[in-house]
């Protein structure tokens, strides 16, 4: 099993970096990115992929919550992208070539990649490609993960000696409703851990009591978890989970 980077186990994680849009910080941005690295925390990426195939910083698959734009981030190129602004700021949307270059090994990172099948299925491949050419000749320690366990195995495959995870959590109706029930109901139970070859899970929060999660956790499978608000979740967190991925405030660094 490929360990997971000491650092992704004991600094908390922050989510789409240490963003703050009232500071000029928006979530994935090159100021957020600073901002956590300075504050001595890991950082969480998510990757989509644009008209052209390149891999871009950015979360949503609609461009109107962040941006002044409307549309799929797929239907633009990547020059295009760069230059749009982010709601909030003078930053614009990064690729991920560019915050590779940014980090440089001085935070580990744990990077997303967005499914790009829409239901969780076998439609994935050529945005894993382009991380993986990203990452091949990275030094600083990274992990990467995804919601989708074909993704997943794609990695395993493009970069077996990267440490890799499924996004997992409860997958209810009313958060992930455009999913079909049977397939909420198969990843709910982490059903292909074992078959990606997966080395940790980033399970949602107020799920961590889930049988399978405690079962991994049990046979030594590292454990984080998303997303967390406030002090208060964060100590409920902890009694299950290794880490935590936070935003919206401080969490205290722990003893290494």
């Amino acid at each position: 099993m490929n360990a997971l980077p000491a650092r992704l186990l004991t600094l908390p994680i922050a989510h789409r970096g240490l963003h703050d849009v009232t500071k000029g910080r928006p979530e994935n941005s090159r100021a957020a990115i600073r901002a956590a690295i300075d504050a001595n925390y890991a950082i969480e990426i998510d990757i989509q992929m644009s008209r052209d195939g390149q891999a871009i910083v950015f979360h949503d698959y609609f461009m109107n919550r962040l941006t002044a734009e409307f549309g799929a981030v797929r239907q633009r190129s990547a020059a295009e992208l760069y230059e749009t602004k982010l709601t909030g700021s003078n930053e614009t949307i990064p690729s991920l070539s560019e915050i590779l270059d940014l980090v440089a090994g001085r935070a580990p990172l744990l990077i997303e990649i967005k499914d790009q099948d829409g239901a969780m299925g076998p439609d994935t491949g050529p945005l894993e490609k382009m991380v993986a050419n990203e990452l091949h000749n990275y030094q600083g320690q990274v992990a990467v993960m995804s919601f989708n366990p074909h993704s997943v195995a794609w990695m395993k495959d493009l970069l077996p000696n990267t440490p890799r995870g499924l996004i997992t959590g409860a997958f209810l109706k009313k958060n992930w409703g455009i999913l079909p029930e049977s397939v909420r109901d198969r990843l709910r139970e982490i059903p292909d851990f074992e078959r990606v070859q997966a080395n940790f899970i980033s399970h949602k929060a107020c799920d961590l009591e889930r049988p399978r999660v405690v079962e991994l956790k049990a046979a030594g499978v590292p454990i984080l978890c998303w997303t967390l608000k406030d002090e208060a979740s964060e100590l409920l967190a902890r009694k299950f989970a290794d880490n935590i991925t936070f935003e919206d405030y401080l969490p205290k660094h722990l003893p290494a």
